[in-house]
């Protein structure tokens, strides 16, 4: 079973500094319901431990509501906080949940961290490369080494223009 990496890349999120992906977006690529791979995981929890698999706090499971539009309890939607797991806790799924499906899945979200960790570095790389040039032109060269340094730093809240008319008042 081949999955696209750009989709389980989609999935990982950055919580607490860890990257992780959420429960629910492990139980869609596992094809199971995600009751049954938290069930999973609580059977096996000594398999676990913090820095495997995190339960969301109040505030960063409201905030994610927030961000990714889900559902209020109220209206039929999870009633617990998410569990988020590391790249390890990822790969222990794999010996709870012991399916063929499970094991190529993982394969895949493994590779997929991967592509990660070599695109940052790659990010990384490019950052000291342009420092490296930066020092041996002059400054006629600055604003286009400032430019390429902004293009590169991640915006934390861009703001974005609402879509649709504004109409006169």
């Amino acid at each position: 079973m081949q999955m696209p990496v750009e989709r389980i890349l989609k999935s990982i999120l950055v919580l607490r500094g860890e990257k992780v992906i959420l429960d629910t977006d492990l139980a869609g690529l596992y094809g199971v319901e995600t009751g049954a791979l938290v069930r999973a995981m609580k059977r096996n929890v000594e398999r676990f431990p913090p820095d495997f698999m995190f339960q969301l706090s109040g505030e960063e499971w409201t905030a994610l509501k927030c961000q990714t539009g889900i559902s209020n309890v109220g209206r039929g939607g999870r009633r617990t906080a998410p569990y988020a797991f590391t790249e390890q806790g990822v790969a222990m799924l794999s010996s709870v949940l012991r399916s063929d499906r499970a094991i190529a899945v993982n394969i895949q979200i493994m590779r997929a961290f991967v592509e990660l960790k070599r695109m940052l570095a790659t990010h990384a790389d490019l950052a000291r490369k342009i420092e490296s040039l930066e020092k041996k032109y002059d400054s006629q060269f600055r604003a286009v080494f400032d430019a390429i340094r902004e293009l590169m730093t991640p915006q934390e809240n861009p703001k974005k223009q609402p879509i649709g008319f504004k109409g006169k008042k």
